[in-house]
């Protein structure tokens, strides 16, 4: 059964009746890998169980010739198609402050004028922790409370890292750099290997990032005691109250040899880029009840001239975000 059929079925709360796809994979299932995300944070029930702590905003996006010379997707037609955005922090705990050193996610859900739709999810580290799904749920096994402790049991945590060298790139990004001092002030990347594929049927490898014309600016180690649990959500809301918030869309064009399936790997800084487009956000707001509550963002939800590579990662998102997105429907 095709992502968007689940998803249609899931919206309808018929999950019963609904035949989830049998997923071609020798590491765990998305059953698996959700529940141990739920068993690594706990369940509010309703809710996302993962990047639970969002924030909400509405804009335009408006692409530039230079990405419609290599692809033939709406999004490079020149023309603004509005946004629906959702800004977040990443894992399941509602009540996380917003001065973790974890990851911040970006998610964007195109309207085109057919009336279907594009999403892009990124988050502000320029890799992923894991190159397979497996890695994944390792790690949130042992991210899994101690029932003596309440906490994550350190020495999992230190047999996951010794174990598992793909989860170290970002795991040391993360460590190295504090939280960005707000979400407008925060780069962007896609993680995965993309395809952008032209008017004549060439298929060309791109990465891309979103770059803030705001500038970069993390909290300071001063700064990082001091900003409280909950700036972020105010900080953007005011931000985008006094005037625009954009985004450059940075996209890197692949070389041969450049790895496409594991987004854990960077490509060389020697690559060509070109300028996408723009992302403008003009208005942000508390997710209850807003625009982007509802959206389940599969990243494999793509219009024309996008395709997904074979990334296992990138492959194994949809269905997990699909058995997420049912289960916090039900519950309401």
């Amino acid at each position: 059964m095709p992502t968007a059929n689940i998803l249609r079925c899931l919206a309808l709360a018929a999950v019963p009746a609904c035949a989830l796809p049998a997923i071609a994979q020798t590491g765990p299932d998305p059953v698996q890998v959700v529940t141990a995300i739920e068993e690594a944070f706990g369940v509010t029930k309703g809710e996302r169980r993962n990047h639970i702590k969002g924030t909400c905003a509405l804009g335009e996006f408006v692409g530039t010739p230079e990405a419609a010379a290599y692809s033939r997707s709406e999004l490079f037609s020149g023309k603004p198609l509005p946004v629906v955005a959702r800004f977040s922090l990443a894992g399941g705990n509602p009540k996380v402050p917003d001065t973790a050193k974890s990851g911040r996610g970006m998610a964007l859900q195109f309207q085109l004028r057919n009336g279907s739709s594009h999403h892009i999810t990124m988050l502000n580290t320029p890799m992923f922790g894991a190159a397979t799904p497996q890695t994944f749920i390792d790690l949130m096994q042992a991210l899994k409370p101690d029932p003596a402790t309440g906490k994550p049991d350190p020495e999992k945590m230190k047999a996951f890292k010794a174990s598992h060298p793909d989860n170290l790139a970002q795991s040391e990004f993360l460590a190295a750099n504090n939280p960005p001092a707000s979400y407008a002030n925060s780069a962007f990347w896609g993680i995965h290997t993309f395809k952008f594929i032209g008017r004549d049927s060439k298929t060309t490898l791109v990465r891309w990032r979103f770059v803030p014309q705001d500038g970069e600016k993390r909290l300071s180690d001063e700064e990082l005691k001091t900003a409280g649990a909950n700036f972020l959500e105010p900080a953007l809301i005011e931000r985008a109250s006094k005037g625009p918030v954009r985004w450059d869309m940075l996209v890197t064009i692949g070389a041969p040899g450049d790895p496409e399936d594991n987004p854990t790997l960077p490509w060389s800084a020697y690559r060509k880029e070109i300028k996408a487009g723009t992302l403008t956000i003009t208005a942000a707001m508390a997710q209850k009840g807003a625009a982007c509550e509802a959206i389940n963002y599969d990243p494999l939800i793509m219009a024309d001239g996008i395709a997904p590579t074979a990334d296992p990662i990138l492959q194994f998102r949809s269905p997990a975000y699909a058995i997420s997105f049912g289960k916090r429907i039900g519950e309401r």
